[in-house]
């Protein structure tokens, strides 16, 4: 009777530290779904970047606007230490004096005429 009550509590000593070494185990693994760490804000860490970064372009008949680091502006706004001079799809010039730096969309896309006519023909309504 004492071997069968040894046993038993040598079995689930055994048991319990296999189990107690499975969270460590796993530390070790990656998330395959995991954005790049480019991406990833989640660890409090903001990627430094020295070049401004233009995500996102809007050009209509009466306005044109571009979202530079997470900032709106229009064109003859400044940004930082420099003034927006031109807006154009999938690009932002901005000048600093006598310099000039432009930003373009990454990817730029094929540029496609924001009129009804196009969005039309873009959407298989008119052949």
């Amino acid at each position: 009777m004492d071997e069968v009550v040894t046993r038993a509590k040598t079995l689930c000593l055994a048991g319990w530290l296999a189990l107690s070494e499975t969270p460590a185990l796993a530390q070790g693994l990656i998330d395959p779904m995991r954005p790049p760490a480019a991406f990833d804000r989640s660890a409090g860490q903001q990627v430094a970047s020295t070049e401004p970064v233009l995500q996102s372009v809007l050009v209509g008949p009466n306005r044109r606007v571009a979202v530079i680091d997470g900032e709106t502006v229009r064109q003859g706004d400044r940004f930082r230490d420099a003034r927006v001079a031109r807006i154009i799809p999938g690009a932002v010039e901005l000048v600093r004096g006598a310099e000039r730096q432009v930003l373009k969309l990454n990817p730029v896309p094929d540029a496609v005429v924001a009129t009804p006519a196009a969005a039309a023909v873009v959407t298989g309504l008119v052949r």
